[in-house]
């Protein structure tokens, strides 16, 4: 394949002067378009009513960095749960990894939540406003006049509440619905620092959906430069067939086709509908998010001319080197195989999960101390975090060694999604011990419920 790589030394978004080149992509529409819609529906419907969803009055989702509580599918986590944490984030990388490698950037074009917000919510939204392509190129040229003035202020201030309401909804995921509603209700005087920094918010959404657009993908992003480490000729990604298109040939009304010219007509609809500006046909690039826009535009071509859809597909290099179609193999199955594993031993690990959290630690500069009835006694520490929502009345029972366990005070309380240090004593019969340094183990129990066990160590005084 014979392509002038000089594209490769530019960025779509950018003319020869270094100014933003600013894109006007045409209204796509097709099979998949279509797909992506009712996909972008579903994601959206998740999106804004995932916040009112409750289990046992916690939110489903919360991700509160303040004040350090996380809740996912209902179940508590604090920092004390932070390998659990650093888990989710190998697993993640390992997804994005293992899943880049196998199917490219899909998830940009189709799950992505920047993609689906510009693509399918205010790109739509412009299309209403402005127009296609043509009239938005249109407006843009023309002198500022009414009808420029009104399109202008019209779809800044549409643009600029919808990004407020998804900063509303952006804040009940981090300090939960029930928080937010009551700021609403309270009014701005009793909380304006909470309002100036919705309002701050509010302002970053609009500004990368009004004018950053697609420089998010293609200069924030770093997945787009990730694609050049993780993709190989294995790997299916949108791609043009330029074994089947090359060379191109225009095709002329009443002019018979030129003799062993490729199926491509180099009509440019395929660039007309991208969303980052770029040409398919020279391949892979970082700009490319994987939104099918110039399938659905190519298959419309091909048809119209009467030659096979499928110019521009899914498929790896080898698929279109070889003539084949992409297929299942061992490597997909392999890579597949690990995620699920990863998947699923961090979701056990989120089932599993102890409703506890103890630690038990030695006083500082206490001693075995020799009691008046002849025993043993060494002075403890235990910290307690209760990950569940309500109040723990706790009892301390020995385990593996006779003995008893006294509370300092009368009872041992542990408020819901809270923390509580107890010292505690173990008086032990001197007998019982056979060596300097004792294992002891601890059961921690609410009632007739055992939470854990927890090891520590019983010191005999020499």
């Amino acid at each position: 394949m014979d392509i002038n790589n000089d594209f490769r030394d530019s960025v779509a978004t950018i003319d020869k002067d270094g100014r933003r080149k600013y894109i006007h992509p045409k209204k796509p529409k097709g099979r998949l378009y279509n797909f992506r819609t009712i996909a972008s529906i579903v994601y959206l419907i998740i999106f804004f009513t995932l916040p009112f969803i409750k289990i046992d009055g916690e939110p489903l989702f919360l991700f509160n960095v303040l004040e350090r509580k996380f809740v996912f599918f209902g179940q508590i986590f604090g920092p004390q749960d932070f390998f659990i944490f650093a888990l989710g984030m190998i697993t993640f990388m390992m997804f994005v990894i293992l899943f880049t490698v196998v199917f490219g950037r899909v998830f940009c074009g189709w799950a992505c939540p920047q993609t689906i917000f510009m693509e399918m919510v205010f790109r739509k939204i412009e299309y209403w406003i402005d127009g296609d392509m043509a009239k938005q190129k249109q407006l843009r040229d023309m002198p500022w006049n009414a009808e420029k003035i009104r399109k202008r202020i019209t779809k800044i201030v549409v643009f600029y509440a919808l990004s407020f309401l998804i900063a509303n909804f952006f804040m009940a995921y981090l300090i939960g619905m029930d928080r937010v509603k009551l700021y609403i209700h309270e009014g701005i005087a009793a909380h304006f620092g909470t309002f100036v920094t919705l309002l701050v918010f509010s302002g970053v959404f609009f500004f990368v959906y009004y004018w950053f657009r697609e420089q998010v993908c293609i200069v924030v992003c770093p997945y787009g430069r990730l694609q050049g480490v993780l993709l190989d000729k294995n790997s299916i990604v949108v791609a043009y067939d330029y074994v089947r298109g090359e060379p191109r040939t225009k095709l002329k009304k009443q002019e018979p086709e030129v003799e062993k010219a490729g199926d491509c007509i180099d009509c440019a609809a395929c660039v007309r509908v991208c969303p980052t500006g770029i040409d398919i046909r020279n391949g892979t690039q970082l700009e490319c998010v994987n939104c099918t826009a110039c399938i659905d535009a190519c298959d419309d071509i091909m048809t119209h001319v009467n030659r096979p859809t499928g110019l521009i597909r899914f498929a790896s290099e080898n698929n279109i080197v070889n003539s084949e179609k992409p297929k299942i193999n061992a490597r997909i199955i392999a890579y597949s195989t690990v995620l699920s594993l990863l998947i699923t031993a961090l979701a056990f690990m989120l089932v599993t999960r102890d409703p506890v959290d103890v630690t038990i630690l030695r006083a500082s500069g206490s001693i075995s101390q020799k009691l008046q009835d002849g025993r043993l006694a060494n002075v403890y520490n235990i910290k307690m975090a209760n990950k569940t929502r309500e109040d723990m009345l706790v009892t301390l029972k020995l385990e593996n060694i006779k003995g008893e366990i006294q509370i300092v005070g009368d009872s041992w309380k542990v408020a819901g999604e809270g923390y509580n240090t107890q010292p505690f004593i173990i008086k032990v019969e001197q007998k019982d011990l056979t060596q300097r340094k004792t294992p002891v183990e601890i059961g921690v129990w609410e009632g007739n419920v055992k939470l854990k066990t927890v090891k520590t160590t019983f010191i005999k005084s020499m």
